[in-house]
């Protein structure tokens, strides 16, 4: 009755397995994270993206200025601004990242980038692809770290989320194999869930944590979720001075508001779908998701940014002078980390933790009745 709709479906289906086994050969090849100790020097490229974005991100490389001063005078860092990641020059190129904004940012090193608006459905843009996405495929950015840390109620939480498999490595190519019945894919590969666990464990070994969770729902999505939580045990094995344990996604969204329990999580590796989720939960209870950075590592590129949006209306509004630069700010605290000034890093944590949270002398509203983000970059260098 079907049979026209399932050989389409079939041949629709062979072409993503193709597409995927092709890198997971590519991902056999891949050497090991890139060492930038061994860099004469040390390029970060800016992209301040649309809406608030080049708002935020100008006052973020200021506070990363005011840190690596004495470095960029012995040229050992060097920042770059790269133009176009707009959301007008993306669908003029009709493209996620535009071919000669790409090969700017593959000439840098690490990439501090400000929020790009997605198109959907009804609004007045052409469908490209989200500038995150494909700068995650392009890159290779396969672990998004996102840390949060909330000193006063004891939680210091590092979420390792899988950026390029799972419910989001295809979500371009479903299929509506009839009216009536669509199809989506979840996407897991033993190298993507080695490299991304390894990443986490690696990641608490350096920083002295001694427990990592794994969150699954393996129990219901027995194959890729099961696959991730196999690979976690295996390669917990190797860790042994460090405790593990694996939770359900529904449960764990709940601990984590659970006061009695959820101080004891420090490090936590998930798939890229229940990243996505708990990690805005998480970003909440520090403040909300404009207060929180995100890092996307590959083995080659990292780029940092905030984790919320764009929010276009601020800038129709004349507002995006108000827009508070928190998020990435802390996104550069973490790019500091990646490239080894740990000492810098330390600093502008500290800072933030007095301005945000224990003397709070400055109050961003996103309106005239707070301060603005060149003033908050300020205070914070005040703190440093």
């Amino acid at each position: 009755m079907y049979r026209d709709q399932i050989e389409a479906a079939k041949e629709q289906f062979g072409k993503l397995l193709e597409k995927q086994l092709k890198r997971v050969e590519l991902m056999k090849t891949q050497g090991d994270f890139a060492d930038y100790k061994t860099l004469d020097k040390i390029i970060i490229g800016v992209c301040g993206g649309d809406g608030i974005g080049p708002a935020i991100t100008a006052q973020a490389q200021r506070v990363l200025e005011y840190l690596l001063k004495d470095e960029i005078e012995k040229g050992r860092i060097e920042f770059r601004v790269i133009n176009g990641l707009t959301i007008e020059g993306r669908a003029a190129a009709m493209k996620a990242i535009p071919d000669e904004v790409l090969a700017e940012i593959k000439a840098c090193d690490v990439i501090l980038k400000g929020p790009t608006t997605t198109p959907r459905k009804g609004d007045k843009w052409p469908n490209v692809e989200s500038a995150n996405v494909a700068m995650r495929k392009e890159l290779d950015l396969f672990a998004n770290m996102r840390p949060v840390r909330i000193p006063e109620q004891g939680i210091d939480w590092t979420f390792y989320r899988e950026n390029t498999e799972g419910g989001y490595a295809a979500g371009k190519e479903g299929i509506n194999v009839t009216e009536d019945l669509g199809i989506d894919f979840t996407v897991v590969t033993s190298q993507g869930c080695e490299r991304i666990i390894r990443a986490a464990f690696e990641f608490a070994r350096a920083n002295k944590k001694t427990r990592v969770t794994a969150v699954t729902k393996a129990n219901i999505v027995k194959t890729t979720d099961g696959k991730f939580l196999d690979t976690f045990y295996a390669i917990a094995k190797e860790y042994p001075d460090i405790t593990v344990d694996d939770w359900y996604i529904d449960i764990m969204t709940a601990k984590l508001l659970d006061e009695n329990r959820r101080r004891d999580f420090q490090v936590v590796v998930l798939p890229n779908l229940y990243g996505d989720i708990i990690t805005d939960e998480a970003a909440e209870l520090q403040g909300g998701v404009g207060t929180a950075g995100s890092a996307n590592i590959g083995k080659k590129y990292a780029m940092f940014e905030a984790i919320h949006g764009s929010a276009p209306r601020m800038v129709e509004e004349g507002r995006e002078i108000y827009a508070d630069p928190c998020s990435m700010i802390r996104a550069g605290a973490m790019l500091l980390s990646h490239i080894g000034y740990q000492e810098e890093a330390e600093r502008l944590y500290k800072a933030l933790d007095v301005c945000t949270v224990t003397e709070k002398r400055l109050v961003m509203t996103g309106r005239s009745n707070g301060a603005t983000g060149e003033e908050f970059a300020d205070y914070i260098m005040e703190n440093l």
